[in-house]
């Protein structure tokens, strides 16, 4: 339901591209570590929890999950790679070992982690390999990235039940890998949604 309202009101996919090269990969911004890697950022409410995924393009991930009830805030950027303070452009090489992901914060009083899981699995194709529609490369792979125990074990037997549900005739070769250092990404990137009306959707 999240997406098929976005996708009424995204501009061309050619209009996005011509966004990320205009100015996506020739800005050179400076980002700093958002969290110690297997401790989740403050969110500032002890009842709030956290949650981090990568599913291609970051705005359209983030749109999705921004206008999810439940969901406190989101936050874009990349995580997964080897490389310190990447930047987009830096990214957007394939060479850095990051995804684009979001980081999200919620409340599990109004959305569980498995209900999350089930918006992540309905906003991209979690069959493709490094890759979401136009998007190509590993910093566009589908990742679940775990803060705890819990939260490893939903993701598995959530990836195992998708699989066995017959809803894809591939593989579903999301990665589930313990959270590292997050790294937020420049400051045109956050909310892109909001600002500029539509998103990089597949």
């Amino acid at each position: 339901m999240f997406k098929k309202n976005l996708t009424t009101r995204i501009l061309p996919i050619l209009a996005v591209a011509a966004v990320l090269f205009f100015t996506g990969c020739s800005k050179n911004k400076e980002n700093t570590v958002m969290n110690d890697p297997q401790t989740p950022p403050a969110s500032g409410n002890n009842d709030y929890e956290t949650a981090m995924f990568a599913a291609g393009c970051f705005w359209h991930v983030e749109a999705v999950f921004t206008e999810t009830p439940g969901v406190i805030s989101t936050t874009v950027g990349y995580t997964g790679g080897t490389t310190e303070n990447p930047t987009y452009k830096m990214v957007c090489t394939d060479k850095t070992g990051h995804a684009e992901t979001v980081q999200v914060v919620f409340d599990p009083n109004r959305i569980s982690y498995a209900q999350l899981l089930d918006v992540f699995w309905g906003l991209h194709d979690p069959t493709q390999l490094n890759r979401q529609g136009p998007d190509v490369g590993s910093q566009y792979r589908s990742v679940i990235f775990y803060y705890n125990e819990q939260q490893r074990q939903a993701a598995l037997d959530s990836k195992a039940k998708l699989g066995a549900s017959g809803k894809f005739s591939r593989l579903v070769v999301t990665q589930i890998v313990p959270a590292g250092d997050f790294y937020r990404a420049e400051e045109y990137h956050q909310q892109y949604y909001k600002k500029h009306g539509y998103t990089c959707a597949p």
